[in-house]
């Protein structure tokens, strides 16, 4: 398990706004995905130590996706964020196993605050 994380989502420039708010924090990005299945192979292949994971996505959504990585790796660690701060959204994606929940527009602090509360 490495220590890096995957960021999967498909609007690019959110992407790069993750990854630029974890690079400042001196946290590794090892790769990004665009929906749920590049997401899931993308873990396979480089074994996160956290994925940060948009809800929204065409073909396959968030929510599948955590699914199938709780499949592969029980013990995965995933963080939602959606622009949709729905409670049913937010309790779907938790009992995917998701261990929190970010809501965008974030904040780069709440960012670092989930990702450090979750990789421990």
């Amino acid at each position: 398990m490495s220590k890096g994380i995957l960021i999967v989502d498909d609007a690019a420039f959110m992407g790069m706004m993750i990854k630029d708010v974890l690079s400042k924090n001196g946290f590794e990005v090892l790769g990004e995905a665009e929906n749920g299945a590049k997401a899931v192979e993308k873990f396979k292949e480089l074994q996160p130590a956290l994925t940060i994971m948009d809800i929204t996505m065409p073909e396959v959504d968030g929510i599948q996706a955590v699914k199938e990585i709780k499949k592969i790796d029980p013990n995965a660690k995933v963080i939602m964020c959606s622009a949709m701060g729905q409670q049913a959204m937010v309790i779907e994606a938790i009992q995917a196993g998701a261990k929190d929940f970010i809501v965008k527009p974030f904040q780069a602090d709440r960012v670092i605050e989930a990702v450090k509360k979750v990789m421990g």
